[in-house]
């Protein structure tokens, strides 16, 4: 008896390893989709997929780990299909790669916390996103909720944002970049928390 049991326990951690890792290949690719060819709807399957995740109880520590074992043995990602071709292009994944995309999953989750009421179920009571990400970023996240929640805005000044950047880390990104994360967090407001029904 002793022995089965013992068998069982290296079984379930292998599920785990393999869902964490599943989960971190399909952020991956989403994440690249959405970098190389833009659109509304590639964010937003990035985002579905984030979403998914912090629901399921990843972490993005925990994520980058897949990501970067992957990258350290040297495996090859396919990109995502695009529609009607079959080309099937494999890439190597890069440090950078990972720190960014990584870094949208981590605004993602703590872009759910900043919900007024907890709209995505967590299944893990381990936060979510590590205290120096969320030092970094509720701030700007919660700038963000507030003017979608309270005042029903689509959208912010780049530069009241660029200003919380300078409190907090003492230099704001380029007005491109920060616009493209708050692209980001208002996006994933309205997959998580829809205000306005559809037309």
């Amino acid at each position: 008896m002793h022995h089965s049991a013992g068998c069982m326990i290296p079984f379930l951690q292998m599920i785990e390893y393999r869902s964490s890792r599943n989960i971190a290949i399909s952020l991956f690719k989403r994440f690249k989709n959405a970098v190389e060819r833009g659109g509304g709807d590639n964010l937003k399957e990035f985002i579905s997929a984030g979403v998914n995740a912090y629901a399921l109880g990843c972490t993005d520590e925990g994520l980058r780990k897949e990501l970067n074992d992957m990258r350290e043995y040297g495996v090859e990602i396919e990109a995502m299909q695009s529609y009607g071709g079959t080309t099937s292009l494999k890439s190597k994944i890069i440090l950078e790669e990972v720190d960014e995309c990584i870094l949208w999953l981590s605004i993602i989750f703590i872009t759910v916390l900043c919900t007024p009421q907890p709209t995505i179920v967590r299944w893990s009571s381990t936060p979510p996103v590590s205290d120096n990400m969320r030092f970094l970023w509720k701030g700007f996240c919660a700038v963000i909720a507030n003017a979608y929640f309270v005042r029903g805005m689509a959208w912010l000044p780049v530069k009241t944002l660029q200003l919380e950047q300078m409190a907090v880390v003492g230099r704001a990104e380029k007005p491109s970049i920060v616009a493209s994360r708050m692209r980001l967090v208002f996006t994933t407001l309205e997959v998580v928390s829809p205000h306005w029904p559809k037309a």
